[in-house]
């Protein structure tokens, strides 16, 4: 297999072109605070190491245990790590916050990986409020030792990898209905749409990270989720945000 059959774009489930945006893309979502009739900047391309195309059958079996007895009457928040949480590389880049080597084919890699601004606050917070769940379409020999490395408060009660996805259309993409949840008491954060194409009514959209280190999103979000963390549902907050935005 060649080596471009194995590396996979991170942080969208579609290409690695570079992307310009002049208005609303449809495949470059906007922050869930942000106006959708403009953008701000020009995307760069950006590789890191997943491997191995794969069609996942359907599964029976929930993707997720029975929640936990300290997470009772929590809603269930599902966020995306690449280009939500993290950015992620092949190339060298100036002071990442933690390099890590991933085989591909017999070849040891070493993947830099850079931290979003406020990530570390943002996951303690979403840790104390929400049972949190990282689902991700890269494989876990990459992201589980990421994930290692930036969840050190122990925000994610599970994670979900790349086997989890549903191959749709080209597309991995996270099937919710399969997580074992009420779906009215589940967000996904994710800063793919094609990610959350079967349930775009659950999802938070976030603008995809490289290494703007002015960015505030995550710090923005904390604020709209302590509130909805208090709700019994999330359809109806989610519905009037969109409006309101």
């Amino acid at each position: 297999m060649e080596l471009e059959d194995t590396v996979r774009t991170i942080g969208t489930a579609t290409t690695g072109v570079e992307a310009k945006c002049c208005g609303t893309r449809k495949d470059k979502p906007v922050g869930f605070f942000q106006s959708k009739s403009c953008c701000r900047e020009e995307i760069k391309p950006h590789f890191c190491p997943l491997l191995v195309k794969s069609h996942i059958p359907v599964q029976a079996k929930p993707l997720l245990p029975q929640m936990e007895s300290s997470d009772a009457g929590k809603i269930c928040v599902v966020i995306d790590l690449d280009e939500t949480l993290v950015h992620s590389s092949f190339k060298p880049m100036n002071n990442p916050d933690f390099i890590i080597p991933v085989e591909i084919e017999g070849k040891l890699h070493q993947v830099y990986v850079l931290k979003r601004p406020h990530v570390d606050e943002f996951l303690k917070r979403m840790g104390e409020l929400f049972e949190c769940i990282l689902f991700t379409a890269s494989l876990s020999k990459y992201a589980d030792p990421v994930s290692d490395m930036l969840d050190k408060c122990g925000a994610f009660k599970n994670r979900l990898f790349r086997e989890a996805c549903v191959f749709h259309k080209g597309n991995y993409v996270k099937d919710l209905s399969r997580l074992g949840r009420d779906l009215n008491r589940v967000i996904i954060i994710d800063n793919s749409p094609a990610s959350y194409i079967f349930h775009p009514e659950n999802a938070v959209p976030v603008e995809s990270w490289f290494d703007d280190m002015s960015d505030t999103e995550l710090l923005d979000l904390i604020p709209f989720f302590e509130k909805l963390s208090k709700e019994g549902g999330i359809y109806d907050i989610l519905k009037e945000q969109r409006i309101s935005s």
